[in-house]
């Protein structure tokens, strides 16, 4: 009787500490006296409520229930994308959409919870107004023509203004890229006439341009032939003509005289008609 009174004894006390194990287990899980910060994390330390300037690093960090809470922030390269109304120089209205890569300094991490709250705040109540302001700060200085044609100039002067307006709040500007522009209709339909118009132009001058050298390059063979019969006329003599005209002859006058008999042929030299034909 002894023995199964002991028995029951030790199973009770065996039921006891486990379950008194599993309630502490239970007990420390909701308590949870550590904190765990994953990879791409900071974790700031809050005493009652009260941010310490403590940041916690990667890994398990003990706490003290209660009193201590962590909060965690990523401080990876996040992407926000931003759509802004602007005006440009010209007074042309512009709908610009921007690509923001940022993050959180990891150490300015609790200065940042602090003094803005996490990433939802911080792209609510910090980015959404600058990249606006930074946008429209940026177009008006340009007209709408000059916003297309000087796109990198653009970008590269946003970025820089809205790198200096964040960093103050321990934010991080990596890059800035600008999506899309979008005009008015009309502005796009007068950006496309215009295109058109210069196309046109640039052709007509072309052709222009064209003719033009086709009418020098007559000009200059016109002058060719006129100096070639110059210099023919300088070396023309009577007694070259002669010698061709006695070259050419066959050797029989025509039948048709002058009025005073004479024969078209004049001015013959006997003695080079004698050798022209013994050369014959």
């Amino acid at each position: 009787m002894r023995n199964i009174n002991r028995e029951l004894g030790n199973n009770y006390r065996l039921f006891f500490y486990l379950c008194g194990g599993f309630l502490l287990l239970i007990l420390a899980m909701m308590i949870r006296p550590f904190a765990i910060v994953n990879a791409g994390e900071r974790g700031v330390v809050m005493k009652f409520g009260k941010v310490q300037d403590i940041i916690l690093d990667e890994g398990i960090h003990p706490i003290m229930p209660v009193v201590t809470s962590v909060k965690r922030l990523n401080v990876r390269v996040q992407q926000n994308s931003f759509k802004a109304g602007a005006a440009s120089k010209d007074l042309q209205t512009i709908t610009t959409e921007l690509a923001v890569n940022w993050h959180i300094d990891p150490l300015k991490v609790n200065k940042v919870f602090q003094q803005v709250g996490d990433e939802t705040l911080i792209i609510d109540g910090i980015m959404t107004p600058a990249v606006s302001e930074v946008l429209k700060a940026a177009t008006a200085k340009k007209t709408a023509e000059e916003i297309i044609t000087k796109r990198t100039e653009l970008k590269e002067e946003i970025d820089s203004n809205l790198k200096k307006r964040i960093e103050q709040y321990g934010i991080l500007i990596d890059d800035v890229s600008l999506v899309n522009f979008s005009f008015s209709p009309e502005f796009s339909r007068a950006i496309e006439s215009k295109q058109i118009a210069e196309q046109e132009a640039k052709q007509a001058s072309f052709i222009a341009q064209k003719a033009t050298q086709e009418a020098q390059a007559e000009v200059n063979r016109a002058k060719g032939q006129a100096e070639a019969q110059r210099l023919q006329r300088l070396t023309l003599t009577p007694e070259l003509l002669q010698k061709q005209a006695i070259e050419k002859w066959d050797g029989r006058f025509p039948m048709v005289m002058g009025g005073n008999g004479a024969v078209p042929l004049i001015n013959i030299n006997p003695n080079d008609l004698a050798s022209e034909q013994k050369k014959n």
